[in-house]
């Protein structure tokens, strides 16, 4: 049976666009794991929308090199491809520094308020080990500062390519991996805007968003048969 509990939907969301985002949130957080097979009959039944919408959205993820699709043998959920976590980590190491220091110019102090309340909220579920509004929580901060500096178009840019490094990093906190260096850069981003130091914003974000990189080859051991290797699958 697949986990795809439902969602809540869009004001006039179409049923493509709600299979679309219920299949790539269940992928992400690695509900549907890399390697899954895929029925478009079953996800049809599950989410009771009618199978043109699904293959649509099958389609959709299948562009994003979240699905592949192999002739005579069925669509599965990708494998992560660590090619495509570097691509992304590369970008986010590039943008994200530079987006910590506009926020120490621009942020409002209701958006410090949401941060601040974020850094509450992870440090709360690390004490109760819940690790998928851990990931929800990370997602969340990155975004706010992204929002409160005026740069959401590029944070949908990044979230777009962040597919691959996203289920890295839910593997990451599913493996309790660095919960209190996370929470402890976290805060310490939210009070190097607050004091408006620019360097030390964009120093503690470049040590964060590179924290993966720490990870990788330990969580590849650890769950070698969600791997891409080198030659394919």
């Amino acid at each position: 049976m697949l986990d795809l509990e439902p969602m809540p939907s869009a004001p006039k969301q179409s049923a493509r666009d709600y299979a679309y985002d219920v299949l790539r949130d269940r992928i992400i957080r690695l509900k549907l794991y890399p390697g899954q097979p895929l029925s478009e009959n079953e996800i049809a039944q599950t989410l009771r929308i009618s199978r043109t919408p699904i293959r649509e959205a099958l389609a959709r993820l299948s562009q994003e090199q979240l699905l592949e699709v192999l002739p005579q043998r069925g669509t599965y959920v990708s494998l992560i491809d660590l090619e495509q976590v570097e691509e992304a980590r590369f970008v986010r190491e590039q943008l994200e520094p530079a987006v910590a220091r506009l926020a120490c110019e621009r942020f409002a102090n209701d958006r410090l308020v949401q941060l601040e309340m974020n850094v509450m909220l992870f440090e709360k579920y690390v004490g109760e080990k819940d690790y998928a509004k851990l990931f929800a929580l990370d997602v969340q901060f990155h975004e706010t500062l992204f929002a409160g500096s005026g740069k959401e178009r590029i944070w949908g840019i990044v979230h777009t390519l962040n597919a691959h490094l996203s289920r890295i990093r839910m593997l990451s906190l599913a493996s309790a991996f660095r919960w209190d260096t996370i929470v402890e850069q976290h805060r310490s981003i939210v009070e190097a805007v607050k004091r408006k130091d620019a360097d030390a914003a964009e120093r503690i974000m470049k040590d964060h968003v590179t924290l993966i990189v720490h990870d990788r080859e330990a969580l590849v051991e650890k769950y070698p048969s969600y791997f891409k290797s080198k030659t394919g699958r």
